[in-house]
């Protein structure tokens, strides 16, 4: 089957995933997750892509970002991919291949889903067992949007400035609606639309976009589609 064009648009939120190869590890220790962190901030810096939030686990990486242009967010990933196998081939003495193919990568709307898709991120490690809070996770954008840690990477996006007028509002504000958790709708909402690169939003967000992207937009039932049953005694 051929693989589904990304969708991806100038200043718009896009909540991207990359993989280990056959689920490998891509982090062995603290080092190599702060190397990932900077490669991404100077790739991003270079690219002029926001990035609005994130979380590294051992064996992937979620990343909530805004490209300035098309093919910024598409660069963006090149450049860290490239750059930080080099780095972990050298340091590891191993080669070939690290990442499970390209990253995927699914638009957000943001007025609607932005904050909900950050939480989804941030509260990753809560779901695999690797911490009780989203807060304990040192390797997420997490502590900087609760106000416990100043993190320069991250660029607050304008849904999260509406959680409040003062950083203490907004702290508050969005440790409250990480207190609520993810849904398993919305979990399999997310996880389902950046596997397969469809946009997540509302009727109105999306009917545009499928003038133009129906490829990428219309959801398609999986498998090979049924043979019409054949009429009697005619073609």
């Amino acid at each position: 089957m051929a693989r589904l064009p990304r969708l991806i648009l100038p200043e718009l939120p896009h909540h991207v995933i990359l993989r280990g190869n056959n689920r490998q590890a891509i982090f062995f220790s603290d080092l190599d997750r702060q190397q990932l962190l900077a490669t991404l901030a100077e790739s991003a810096a270079l690219y002029r892509v926001a990035v609005h939030a994130y979380v590294l686990m051992d064996n992937h990486l979620h990343l909530l970002l805004t490209p300035p242009s098309a093919d910024a967010l598409s660069r963006m990933m090149q450049s860290v991919g490239r750059r930080y196998v080099g780095w972990f081939n050298a340091r590891h003495q191993r080669s070939g291949t690290l990442w499970e193919g390209r990253f995927r990568a699914g638009l957000i709307e943001g007025d609607r889903h932005l904050l909900a898709c950050m939480r989804y991120i941030e509260l990753n490690p809560v779901r695999a067992g690797i911490c009780a809070a989203a807060a304990d996770w040192p390797w997420s954008s997490a502590a900087h949007h609760l106000g416990l840690a100043r993190n320069v990477l991250i660029s607050e996006h304008e849904m999260y400035w509406q959680l409040g007028n003062t950083p203490f509002e907004r702290e508050h504000a969005y440790r409250e609606f990480l207190e609520q958790g993810v849904t398993s709708s919305e979990r399999a909402q997310f996880t389902e639309a950046v596997l397969r690169g469809r946009p997540v939003g509302s009727q109105g967000f999306l009917r545009p976009l499928a003038v133009d992207h129906a490829a990428v937009v219309v959801a398609r039932p999986r498998g090979r589609p049924r043979k019409a049953p054949m009429a009697s005694g005619g073609e």
